[in-house]
């Protein structure tokens, strides 16, 4: 496999419309260095072609969904109710950002 270049960083990073600095392309590189090599430590495991690739680290994981069903939420009115300051259906809150 071809290691990636920084002209296929730059190539890239332009088409995805983010211009990186050279250090930015440094750092993109270097990182896709340090995966390389990573990949390159599982490709050593011997019979690794052999393995049954999984969905979830557990063997009994089961999902159980429950069932959609509709309910009535309550009235607006009466959730308002317990509101302090409310002007027509809003609640007025402190501002807490200048």
């Amino acid at each position: 496999m071809s290691k990636f270049t920084k002209e296929m960083v730059d190539d890239y990073a332009n088409k995805l419309l983010i211009g990186l600095t050279e250090e930015e392309n440094k750092l993109v590189l270097d990182e896709f260095e340090q995966i390389d090599k990573q990949i390159d430590l599982i490709n050593e495991i011997p019979n690794i072609e052999n393995v049954t690739p999984m969905t979830h680290a557990l063997d009994n994981f089961v999902t159980f969904l429950r069932d959609d069903e509709a309910k009535t939420s309550d009235d607006i009115d009466d959730i308002l109710a317990n509101a302090k300051d409310v002007e027509g259906r809003e609640i007025q809150i402190p501002k807490v950002v200048d």
